[in-house]
């Protein structure tokens, strides 16, 4: 049994790792994007009066071919304006732009979180990362049994002490127990956000599966058409008024003729940087169709919004992003040696002593 949990182990490193370690490192540049941007006004504090947040919505929104607005908050203290299917740019909280582009490609933290979630390749991509996912998972319950049989000769190295294959293998057993803990939660938080089935057997303690799926989809409304003005500082009063404490997040237009324009907010008690408690008005008059506070979601639903804060480090401030910074380099370190030793430093096969023998009688 331990022989054959051996050889799955080694094979599915060899065939996945290097998937795990690229996002293990993209994910670990990512935690630290808001230091690396190098935009000007990125460090500006979040203004979160009404009066500055509509003037600056209402003259950003005017923008030819505006599609909405990624609100700027403590962390980042510019609005990311989203213009047709890839363009975009960068505004101060006075809707002043600060920085364009046609394209995610002149955007290295766009196109490196669109590599960490989809691979280049849309959903097709997520689904390569969920796999990924789950075999990271069974590389972790793994490799942890497969360590305690060696225990005794356990030795902390963050680094092998020669590029041999034995060396690696020690490193890489020794290493992975260590960070197991940490691996445990970034993939299973990760594979939480791409694989619906697996996040539900994953809140299942916190509430009824079916309860969370159903809190979770997102509630239909039908509208008019999308009005050649609309009025967001209008939009923006009645959400704030609704939800005074609640932090503007994210403005939507409708993606086709009947749908809503949709307003995301943020509330002290939430974890999810951008918030799930949600407002949709009607595209051609204004009027509120609808809305839901997150607060108030089945317990499962608030347990599953919980797991990207986690994953990506929006919450526990400097201590909890220097621990998922160690997980992603174990990842990246992992994934990369056990490709290295699996393809590249395999073991020759041993000659068999009757067979020396016949080829020297011959």
């Amino acid at each position: 049994m331990m022989k054959l949990l051996d050889t799955l182990h080694r094979w599915t490193g060899g065939l996945i790792g290097l998937v795990l370690a690229l996002m293990g490192l993209s994910g670990t540049i990512l935690l630290h994007e808001h230091l690396w941007i190098g935009v000007p006004g990125t460090g500006d504090p979040l203004r979160r009066d009404l009066s500055t947040v509509a003037a600056a919505t209402e003259k950003l929104m005017a923008t030819p071919s505006a599609q909405g607005i990624i609100f700027a908050d403590e962390r980042f203290g510019l609005h990311q304006l989203r213009i047709g299917k890839e363009a975009g740019a960068y505004a101060s909280q006075s809707g002043d732009i600060v920085t364009r582009w046609a394209s995610q490609w002149e955007r290295p933290e766009l196109w490196i979180f669109d590599f960490h979630h989809h691979l280049f390749a849309g959903d097709s991509g997520e689904w390569v990362i969920g796999i990924a996912g789950l075999a990271g998972l069974f590389f972790v319950i793994s490799g942890v049994i497969l360590w305690w049989r060696t225990r005794k000769t356990f030795r902390f190295r963050l680094w092998p002490k020669r590029m041999s294959r034995p060396a690696i293998v020690m490193q890489h057993r020794d290493l992975g127990v260590i960070a197991a803990p940490l691996l445990l939660i970034s993939i299973v938080t990760g594979t939480m956000m791409i694989f619906r089935p697996f996040a539900m057997i994953m809140v299942a303690p916190f509430g009824s599966p079916a309860e969370t799926a159903r809190a979770l989809e997102p509630p239909k409304y039908k509208g008019g058409p999308l009005a050649g003005k609309p009025g967001y500082t209008a939009m923006l009063a009645e959400a704030r008024r609704r939800f005074p404490d609640a932090e503007f997040r994210i403005l939507s237009l409708p993606r086709k003729p009947g749908d809503p324009i949709s307003l995301r907010m943020k509330q002290p008690a939430e974890w999810l940087p951008n918030g799930r408690t949600t407002l949709a008005f009607d595209a051609a008059t204004g009027e509120v169709l609808g809305s839901r506070d997150a607060l108030k979601l089945a317990s499962g639903a608030q347990a599953f919004n919980m797991a990207f804060p986690i994953h990506a480090s929006k919450v526990g401030g400097w201590a909890w992003r220097t621990l998922l910074t160690i997980s992603g380099l174990a990842m990246t370190m992992l994934g990369s040696f056990a490709v290295w030793s699996f393809w590249f430093r395999r073991p020759k096969p041993v000659k068999r002593p009757a067979k020396k023998a016949a080829l020297a009688a011959s």
